[in-house]
């Protein structure tokens, strides 16, 4: 992946494409224009669009404890060479990113949102062209079932040294290089981001 080209064509926060949108179409159009790289891909992007004509009014909301979707990113620092990982409070793994879309169907700015939320970091730019799909299974909590999180996954870019303030959500952030991924408890899907973002 073209980083450099990636950045260059980031939206920035206030940008009036990021804002927010209640109406699904937005998140159906953002999915069906995504360009799967291979079967696997494809049959993701396949399932999140029938998931969002099964429920097309709440498809976006936590509320539908079937599941739900979701947004997020690998938030890259072009100069150190790195990506923000969160150490997740609730999970107890190193993940990317990312949240809730909460009634807003503009996954990019979903993702944005919950990078600036989760990182304390404020001049962050996303490129709009999503990076991954993932579908997964969030287990059974005391407050809520076992769901599903549709997850639309994009590159989000930090200025260079970038300071990042963990939110009430993690237990540490860490810039993370791509051969310190092996040392951490993340999962298949997160060395996936990694080896998009940094082959």
């Amino acid at each position: 992946m073209d980083l450099a080209r990636r950045e260059h064509a980031a939206w920035r926060a206030g940008d009036a494409r990021l804002a927010a949108k209640e109406d699904l179409a937005l998140a159906r159009r953002i999915l069906a224009g995504y360009q799967p790289r291979d079967r696997a891909q494809a049959e993701e992007r396949e399932r999140m669009l029938a998931f969002i004509d099964e429920h097309p009014t709440d498809a976006h909301r936590r509320t539908l404890l079937v599941g739900h979707l979701t947004a997020s990113a690998l938030l890259v620092d072009r100069a150190r060479g790195a990506a923000l990982l969160t150490h997740h409070r609730k999970l107890d793994r190193w993940l990317q990113l990312g949240g809730h879309c909460d009634g807003d169907a503009n996954l990019v700015g979903v993702a944005l949102r919950e990078c600036v939320e989760e990182s304390g970091i404020a001049d962050l730019a996303i490129d709009p062209t999503p990076l991954d799909l993932d579908i997964h299974v969030i287990p059974a909590r005391k407050d809520e079932p076992e769901h599903l999180h549709l997850d639309t996954r994009f590159v989000v870019f930090a200025p260079p040294g970038a300071r990042a303030v963990a939110s009430d959500e993690s237990h540490e952030l860490r810039w993370v290089h791509p051969h310190e991924l092996g040392e951490l408890a993340s999962d298949a899907s997160v060395r996936r981001l990694f080896d998009l973002a940094f082959a």
